[in-house]
């Protein structure tokens, strides 16, 4: 059964001008389709640029090249008129519940102020209605309505961003670290929300995280990138029992595991300094860190190419 590309990518690039003529690389040439339904992780470093790469895809960032089109439309570049309503499809939970909650307003007004900028409810009283209904949603009460983001723990603040994200019914959400800034106890309590919320209303999610533990738990499949290129994308019990991909290797060795018998026999250590992204390396852009990296490595771009069900961008399988 072929399956529907809900949002994708062709050859996204997006980069940041710095001064002396310079760029920041932090997105180049990524092409990537988000099934509907499905919850595709986005994992790598800090600094990979897998948050530019989900706020290009909601257009949060516009991209420097490329195109990203929604239900089969081209949205990049579209005008604000135009992409107004493709901005009720969209929407983003941020990583820090702390500051990306205004201070000022209550909860009431955080949660409707989409509906009230898309003219959702024709009163005041339905809007409040609709926030209620909402904040039930995510685990919260008409209590906390006209209370302020101060007074709520971290995990309820997010609760309360996830309200807001969901508020305008969209079909894609991305989540970038939702939890990271939360406690574990916690983090799994936000996980469970967002599978439950995705079975509720058939969301989409792009799910933006550090943490492979995280992402075994909620993830259809995964995506690895590194200093702004796609390194391996598969299903997340493939990727997870079987990786091809160097740095994947490398991450998955890095997940820290109480029980001894669940350790690989052979762990994969890389050397060298990460690379700039103002200044990537030619070639293979993980080849300066790579064990296997070969004179090939350092010339030439490894194109995606399809690798016993997954996607690997790696010339040891050519």
């Amino acid at each position: 059964m072929e399956k529907n590309a809900l949002i994708a990518a062709k050859k996204l690039t997006v980069e940041f001008s710095l001064s002396g003529n310079k760029k920041v690389h932090a997105v180049s040439d990524v092409s990537l389709d988000v099934y509907e339904h499905e919850v595709l992780a986005l994992v790598g470093e800090s600094g990979c640029g897998k948050s530019t790469l989900g706020k290009a895809m909601v257009q949060l960032i516009r991209p420097t090249g490329g195109e990203v089109s929604f239900k089969g439309t081209p949205i990049t570049g579209m005008s604000r008129k135009a992409f107004q309503e493709y901005r009720r499809q969209m929407q983003i939970v941020f990583q820090d519940p702390y500051a990306s909650l205004d201070p000022r307003m209550s909860v009431r007004d955080i949660v409707a102020e989409p509906l009230e900028t898309h003219c959702v409810c024709p009163t005041k009283a339905e809007t409040t209605e609709r926030v209620v209904e909402l904040l039930k949603a995510v685990g919260l009460t008409s209590d906390h309505l006209y209370r302020y983001a101060h007074q709520f723990s971290g995990g309820q603040r997010q609760r309360i961003g996830i309200a807001r994200a969901i508020a305008l019914n969209p079909a894609f959400i991305v989540c970038d670290e939702p939890v990271s800034a939360l406690d574990v106890s916690v983090q799994n309590q936000i996980l469970n929300l967002l599978k439950d919320l995705q079975g509720r209303f058939g969301l989409t999610y792009l799910f933006i995280s550090h943490d492979l533990s995280v992402v075994r738990f909620i993830a259809d499949r995964v995506c690895v990138m590194f200093l702004g290129k796609l390194c391996e994308l598969g299903d997340t019990e493939t990727i997870y029992e079987k990786p091809m991909h160097p740095y994947t290797r490398f991450l998955l060795d890095a997940i820290p595991k109480a029980d001894p018998h669940q350790r690989r026999g052979e762990r994969l250590l890389l050397s060298g300094e990460l690379p700039s992204p103002v200044n990537p390396p030619s070639g293979c852009r993980f080849h300066t860190r790579c064990p296997y990296a070969t004179g090939k490595c350092k010339a030439t771009e490894p194109p995606l190419h399809s690798v016993e069900g997954r996607l690997v961008a790696c010339h040891l399988y050519e």
